[in-house]
């Protein structure tokens, strides 16, 4: 009912009230008229005008296999990096060049237990999934509404990175989710409703396990790793069977007694070597292979009780997804003194490189070089710095391998670069096949590392000291576009921050390069030439990496800031 009718009732009313009813019955329908006009139909007209154009979300969901070896992403967004090249590379055009500065907030979803998200959105059918510590939420991608949350309360007695909670987001297939917890637990989801379907803990015997990842899925299986190479636990891969929750396989990243590499860890050093594998890998249907990232060796700073090259640390593996056998591995920083994960995203591209076509292998490292492989068979090609602050090697030589400085952790303390936080790190680079250039986010820093060794204890870190600023050295963040072949950035874009930032870049087909800057906000620039066009001041940390979709044509992108998810879209 309008006000005008209200008005209308009322003055009728009034013609046929007896005095003695009059005030007390207008007093009410003035009062209810007031009510509903200044409150009721500006709310329903807010609703009618959100829901304008939005069809309603449907929770049927059926993600085949096909789906997911997809590529590349189209709108749908169905794992961490948006499809198995770890490219981070839409197919998406309806934002341009020209119309990108028109882009406003759509929505806006906050999460009550997270102050810093990771999570990348995984988009079906315009239904979100997205996660917050132990915590899943299906939103409606088109609005931010709530369709269903699954709760479970944040482990105690957590240490190091699981101690914060992190969690990266789902893994989908068929109509199930699933997600790790921070307590290295694999859960099923019925994503049609949240209901949890089963429970497996798959790091048991050392509480110094934890889980920050998002898990891969791989035809019928799971794919899932740990947090806690800092920490003085063993390493692994593990895959699950998606129906029943079954382990199929687990192949260790520290070596045992008498199997190969296993003289770098005597006696029972093998099974607190570290060697996590905290962030999800990539996979090449066609090679049958997948290819995953390994942590830094434990403990950390102290390489007298690990000598060699402490093998499978700082290695990108090539597993057969159906047996976890290894096929090949390369090893970036043999016999790390300075905690280079190798967990950054091992990106596959097929280009002509070097005059022939290739199926490459692309990384930018931790340690500060920038890699090619042959994925093939794990043939290196190329590899060049691309930090200008870097004196723990002085090269890489043709096999390979650091040509060592002899910088390393003193008591005393040595000034390293890359420092602590690394040159890069586990935020998501990109590759754009349009314009053959690869994107990421470096830091320049410098670290004084400390050596102090000390004995494993379960329940607290395995580090054998640490490391504190440099004096001197500030920290500087710069977004970097590379060809394959080329040692000198196509571009480089600088940051105006503290490069505390952990913001992951996304690429698009019409040209968009979208990334977290180190100023709390969300940008857009031109990806042939790095030309900023577009932002937005989140005013919160940005901590995770960018992804888009598509719902009833119209496309979005989005990502996680703080505590909230922030979805853009044209008006």
């Amino acid at each position: 009912m309008s006000c005008i009718e209200f008005h209308h009732m009322v003055d009728i009313f009034m013609k046929q009230a007896d005095a003695s009813r009059f005030f007390a019955l207008t007093r009410a329908f003035f009062l209810i008229a007031a009510m509903l006009c200044a409150g009721f139909l500006p709310f329903q007209m807010r609703a009618q005008a959100q829901d304008a154009g939005k069809s309603p979300v449907s929770t049927s969901v059926q993600v085949t296999q096909e789906a997911l070896t997809a590529r590349p992403v189209g709108p749908n967004w169905l794992s961490y990096n948006g499809d198995y090249t770890g490219r981070r590379f839409s197919s998406l055009d309806q934002i341009t060049l020209k119309n990108v500065e028109q882009l406003r907030a759509q929505w806006v979803f906050h999460a009550h237990n997270s102050d810093s998200l990771e999570v990348t959105p995984v988009v079906f059918e315009g239904l979100m999934f997205v996660t917050s510590a132990n915590d899943a939420y299906a939103l409606d991608a088109q609005t931010g509404r709530t369709i269903w949350h699954y709760s479970r309360p944040i482990t105690e007695g957590l240490i190091d990175d699981a101690s914060q909670h992190h969690n990266r987001g789902v893994g989908i297939l068929g109509s199930r989710i699933f997600m790790e917890t921070d307590n290295a637990h694999l859960l099923c989801l019925d994503a049609r409703s949240g209901h949890l379907l089963w429970d497996v803990p798959y790091a048991e015997g050392n509480k110094n396990y934890g889980a920050t990842s998002a898990p891969l899925v791989v035809k019928d299986k799971v794919l899932v790793g740990t947090s806690g190479g800092d920490d003085g636990v063993r390493g692994f891969v593990a895959a699950y069977d998606a129906e029943t929750g079954k382990l199929a396989w687990r192949f260790w990243t520290i070596p045992g007694p008498g199997e190969f590499g296993s003289s770098s860890w005597p006696g029972e050093l093998y099974k607190r070597g570290g060697g996590t594998t905290w962030m999800p890998g990539t996979y090449d249907p066609e090679l049958n292979t997948i290819y995953w990232g390994t942590s830094n060796p434990a403990p950390d700073f102290d390489g007298g009780p690990r000598p060699g090259d402490d093998l499978y640390t700082d290695c990108v593996l090539a597993l057969d997804p159906d047996t976890g056998k290894l096929k090949w591995y390369f090893q970036f920083t043999p016999h790390d003194l300075y905690d280079y994960d190798a967990t950054e995203t091992p990106v596959l591209v097929d280009a002509n490189y070097q005059g022939q076509p290739r199926k490459l292998l692309v990384e930018a490292n931790r340690n500060g070089y920038f890699y090619v492989l042959d994925r093939t068979n794990g043939k290196f090609l190329s590899a060049f710095p691309f930090a200008e602050k870097l004196n723990w090697a002085k090269g890489i030589d043709a096999q390979g391998r650091p040509i060592r400085t002899g910088v390393q952790p003193t008591a005393e303390g040595t000034r390293t670069c890359p420092g602590f936080i690394g040159a890069t790190n586990w935020y998501s680079p990109s590759y754009n096949p349009s314009t053959h250039l690869f994107y990421f986010l470096a830091v320049e820093n410098c670290d004084v590392y400390f050596l102090k060794p000390e004995d494993f204890s379960e329940g607290k870190t395995y580090y054998s000291t640490g490391a504190r600023r440099s004096p001197g050295d500030h920290a500087q963040k710069s977004l970097l576009a590379y060809g394959l072949e080329s040692d000198k950035p196509a571009w480089r874009y600088p940051q105006a921050g503290p490069g505390h930032s952990s913001g992951g870049v996304m690429t698009t087909a019409s040209g968009l390069l979208f990334f977290g800057d180190d100023a709390q906000s969300f940008e857009a620039a031109d990806a042939q030439t790095g030309k900023p066009l577009w932002h937005f001041n989140t005013g919160q940390g940005m901590h995770a990496s960018p992804m888009s979709y598509a719902v009833n044509g119209k496309q979005y992108v989005a990502i996680a800031a703080g505590s909230d998810i922030f979805s853009f879209g044209l008006p």
